[in-house]
Parts: C-alpha cells; sequence; structure tokens
C-alpha cells in the first residue's frame, strides 16, 4: 500500500525553513577593497599618496576597521569608506596595504594591496681605470672575493670544484685551502671575526670555518631558496639569494635582522650577486652584466653604476672558455677595488671616478 505523501512534504518544507532561518543568522565578513590615488604602475620613493577603504557589511555592525602599511598600522577608523594619506612612501620594491575589517560580534575580514615602488634618483655613472694586473687561476668559477690582512680569499663554485682559498695577490698562489664535499655548489663568503663564513647554491646551508685554517666550526640554515652573494658590515651578515633583495642576518643565531629590495629609478634589479661592504654602501655584481652597482644600504637605493665590460679585452684567454664577471673585494687603504670573472686568467686592480 502506498503512503501518502503529504505528510512527507511537510516536513521536507519545514527543514528547508528552519535550514534557510538559520543560514540567514549567521554573521557574514565584511568585504574591503583598497585603492591607491593617484593610480600608477609604479610609484617613487618618498612620495605621497591617498589611500581609499571602502568596506561592505551584509549584516550588523562595523566596529573598526585597521589600515596597516606593511607591519606598521597606519590608522584605525570605524567609517566604512575613508581615506587616509601617507606622506611618504618609505620602502622599494613590492610595498603592501592591509584592511583589517572588524564587525561589533567580532567577524573580522581582510584584503590585501601590493603596490611597486622605484627609486627617486637617477644612479650616477662611474669610469673604471685600470691600475694593475694580478694573475687569477682559470679553474676558479669565482663565486666571493675579498681581501684581509694583504691576502686575497676566494670562495669558488661548482660541484667538485667548490671550496675557499688563501692567496699570495702578487703572483696567485693559494696558501691554504678548504675543498667542499661535491655534493655542495659554493656560493659567496666573507670574513667576520676571525671566521669565514660561505653559502652553497641550493643545498640552503651554509658553512663557518676558522679563519687560520679553515677547519669547519659551524653551519647554518640559509633563510632562503638559494644562496648566492655574501659580505658583512662590520656587525651582520648581508646576504644575496639571485632576486633583488638583500637579507641582513645575525652571526650569532642567523636570525633575520632586516631585508632590502634594490631598485634604480627605473626598475628593480634582479639577479644581484656577489657582495662588498664599504662605508654604507652595497658594491655588487648583477649576473650575466659587465658591470657594478652601488646600493645604498639604508634604503636599497642604486647609487651608481660603473660599466667594466672594457676588462673582456685585457683578458688572455679563450672567450668560450670563461663565464660571468663576479668577485668584488675593496682596498681600504688605496680605496681600489680588486675584480675578476669566474674562470678569468686576470684579476683587475681598477679605481671608480
Amino acid at each position: 500500500m502506498k503512503k501518502p505523501l503529504f505528510p512527507i512534504i511537510i516536513i521536507c518544507i519545514f527543514i528547508t525553513f528552519l535550514s534557510c532561518s538559520n543560514k540567514s543568522k549567521r554573521s557574514r565578513k565584511p568585504v574591503s577593497r583598497i585603492s591607491i590615488m593617484p593610480a600608477k604602475k609604479n610609484y617613487t620613493f618618498n612620495n605621497a599618496i591617498e589611500i581609499e577603504v571602502k568596506t561592505r557589511v551584509k549584516n550588523g555592525e562595523i566596529h573598526n576597521i585597521k589600515l596597516y602599511y606593511g607591519n606598521e598600522l597606519l590608522t584605525t577608523n570605524s567609517n566604512l569608506d575613508f581615506t587616509y594619506k601617507l606622506k611618504n612612501i618609505t620602502k622599494l620594491g613590492t610595498n603592501t596595504l592591509k584592511a583589517v575589517a572588524t564587525k561589533t560580534d567580532g567577524v573580522s575580514n581582510y584584503r590585501i594591496k601590493n603596490f611597486y615602488v622605484l627609486s627617486d634618483i637617477q644612479p650616477v655613472e662611474k669610469k673604471m681605470r685600470v691600475i694593475k694586473e694580478y694573475p687569477h687561476s682559470t679553474t676558479f668559477f669565482t663565486e666571493g672575493l675579498l681581501l684581509h690582512n694583504g691576502y686575497l680569499y676566494e670562495g669558488t663554485g661548482q660541484n667538485g670544484m667548490s671550496g675557499i682559498y688563501k692567496i699570495n695577490l702578487n703572483n696567485g698562489k693559494t696558501i691554504l685551502s678548504k675543498e667542499l664535499d661535491k655534493k655542495y655548489f659554493g656560493e659567496g663568503i666573507t670574513i667576520l671575526n676571525d671566521k669565514i663564513y660561505q653559502l652553497t647554491y641550493h643545498s640552503k646551508i651554509g658553512f663557518v670555518y676558522n679563519l687560520s685554517d679553515f677547519s669547519i666550526i659551524d653551519s647554518f640554515k640559509i633563510a632562503s631558496n638559494q644562496g648566492w652573494g655574501l659580505t658583512n658590515d662590520g656587525e651582520n651578515l648581508i646576504m644575496s639569494d639571485g632576486t633583488n633583495k638583500l637579507t641582513w642576518i645575525s652571526p650569532s643565531n642567523y636570525a633575520i635582522i632586516k631585508t632590502l629590495q634594490v631598485a634604480d629609478n627605473l626598475s628593480k634589479i634582479d639577479y644581484i650577486n656577489e657582495l662588498e661592504y664599504i662605508n654604507g654602501s652595497v658594491f655588487a655584481n648583477v649576473w650575466t652584466k659587465n658591470y657594478i652597482i652601488e646600493i645604498d644600504a639604508e634604503n636599497g637605493k642604486v647609487l651608481s653604476k660603473a660599466d667594466l665590460s672594457g676588462l673582456l679585452t685585457k683578458l688572455n684567454v679563450d672567450k668560450s672558455k670563461i663565464d660571468v664577471m663576479n668577485g668584488i673585494a675593496y682596498n681600504p687603504v688605496s680605496n681600489t677595488f680588486f675584480v675578476t670573472g669566474k674562470m678569468w686568467d686576470k684579476i683587475f686592480e681598477i679605481e671608480l671616478e
């Protein structure tokens, strides 16, 4: 015998009604939109912008909306729509705005808007003058170069060819060396507090050596996908990772102190490679480019640029057997630079005018 459908239909309608009723009572998240005026593809360091925040609330009331610039809280506002004037853009590269809207019932939501910032100055073009030439091993795939107490120290790359070397600058002879296990691709080096620090390329590990005998005394995890160049400012390590970013790292616990993004007045500068810190500036090779840039260590602006492509004509080696220019060492006594490249046969002492 067939059961009557009427009671079943009534029950279904009742359940649907309760479901819809409960759904309508559920608190909805507020939705914000962030706009920047004037609207541009790129913005300029130190300029002012107006930030417009508009928020929609479907049910309930807004408690407040907090607007952040990076990690800095700019303002807290209880209006759904408001405008905030940021007087100075203080960071190069990718900047982030975040609006966090919270309702009186505690339900919150956030929106993020990124915008890109370029430098407000044009880099000075510096000229190179070659002072002297020194021998350099054509087997050295140069990743790090520095001068310390009259000796040249070099870190080399390539699996099975990576290591650190103490070298007599005048004759190119190796005084002390330490080879890395062939599973590691060596990268930048720096000396701080009688220790040599060395990065590796893809292994996400760095090594620490005793300066006197190159014995390994520590290792650390690299807080980036890749290790490239390395220097120090007398207090912290400074690392590049192949992007446009520089990272300051504590040598005591390897925690990140700060990061900077590098840009000039036209674009960001990617592929920052070997580094040298000099009096508040970071000098850097740019991978595949035959020039050196000078970076303001406070804000990441490119201050100057020096074209060194003329050095290639002075090499006495088959150009097909060498790699890119890489390696910057500084002599504070003469205010000159020692520069070379991967598998180059010479190191050049130059002056930047």
